[in-house]
């Protein structure tokens, strides 16, 4: 069942790189750069591993595809992503902090 989430997720995220579907084009990575606070702590260290609920490597976000961060975030939020803190997190953005965030972290690069 995860691997079918990821699946759909993934494809979203190629649709949406295709032109097909756009979520994270009205994003402003000067304004995305202000709201990494949040981010950060967990995804700004290389290596960083959390151990609650279980331990889970935490991605890079430099350099994702726009579209797939805020797939991944709008599926958080919406509970087909199961993770307690980036819920909690996810659950607090608007549309326009995602699509803000995702264009920072797609512009920043590796």
């Amino acid at each position: 069942m995860k691997n079918m989430r990821f699946a759909a997720i993934a494809a979203l995220a190629v649709l949406g790189a295709a032109g097909t579907q756009v979520w994270a084009a009205d994003g402003s990575a000067e304004a995305g750069k202000k709201k990494t606070q949040m981010c950060a702590g967990c995804h700004g260290l290389e290596g960083f591993r959390t151990a609650y609920p279980v331990v889970y490597s935490v991605p890079k976000l430099g350099g994702q595809n726009a579209n797939y961060i805020v797939a991944a975030l709008k599926a958080y939020k919406s509970g087909d992503r199961n993770h307690p803190s980036m819920r909690g997190i996810a659950g607090s953005l608007s549309d326009q902090d995602m699509a803000d965030l995702a264009a920072y972290y797609s512009a920043v690069g590796q």
